[in-house]
């Protein structure tokens, strides 16, 4: 995503209408690592600029957080952050492949971020649609266990584009057995402390805010992985 994408801030603003407290942010842990066991965990995070951190320092993306948040719950997880700001689902379409074959081996998970570029284009959704279920298909042949970060149309965009566009994540996921969190910034999006000046973004707390609201659905995912081994 680019800052460009101001048109959003409206749709974005009808999102909630009710101020809300702010999710609470787990203090991190001092011996975050001291526990961490059990096999490698490999994830590849293939997304947008929403993985690529944009706005904040590397340290903050959210893949980097995440990794870290696993690892105090004691699993040996390492992210791999491929995370292109800008993208849509044709340019993550277009780099699985090569994203996939970089990797020393085959990943225990991806997480999935993309189409939130498509969105804020109004790309046409059936093209959307099609990408992603084949970026799903590939990893479903290669037996890779995917936890896919749904995205939902701006109501600026009008009822008629959302709805050809948000079904495409929970039909997508269903059809290709992918896990799926149905709205990624769903818990930042009535926080516009949690998101930079350009209303879209998470600051450095709102993504401490994303991982403290996923990471239970990552370690399920990888549980299906551990599984499949």
């Amino acid at each position: 995503m680019k800052p460009v994408w101001m048109a959003l801030l409206a749709g974005l603003a009808l999102a909630g209408c009710e101020r809300k407290a702010a999710p609470p942010v787990p203090a991190p842990s001092a011996s975050a690592t001291a526990a961490v066991s059990g096999p490698e965990r490999r994830i590849v995070a293939l997304g947008d600029s929403l993985f690529a951190g944009y706005g904040l320092r590397p340290a903050e993306a959210y893949p980097v957080r995440l990794e870290a948040a696993l690892r105090a719950r004691g699993i040996n997880a390492r992210i791999v952050n491929a995370g292109v700001s800008g993208d849509t689902t044709a340019d993550g379409l277009g780099r699985l492949d090569f994203t996939l074959g970089s990797q020393p081996r085959a990943p225990d998970l991806v997480i999935l971020c993309l189409g939130g570029n498509d969105m804020l284009r109004a790309l046409p959704a059936s093209e959307s649609k099609a990408n992603v279920n084949a970026i799903l298909g590939k990893l479903e042949a290669r037996k890779v266990p995917t936890l896919v970060m749904g995205m939902l149309a701006a109501p600026n965009l009008g009822a008629d584009y959302a709805h050809q566009f948000n079904p495409i994540f929970p039909a997508a996921t269903k059809a290709h057995h992918a896990a799926l969190v149905p709205f990624f910034l769903a818990p930042v999006i009535d926080h516009p402390e949690l998101r930079q000046a350009d209303h879209i973004h998470p600051t450095a707390k709102g993504v401490e805010v994303l991982v403290a609201a996923t990471v239970d659905q990552v370690v399920a995912a990888l549980g299906k992985s551990a599984k499949r081994d």
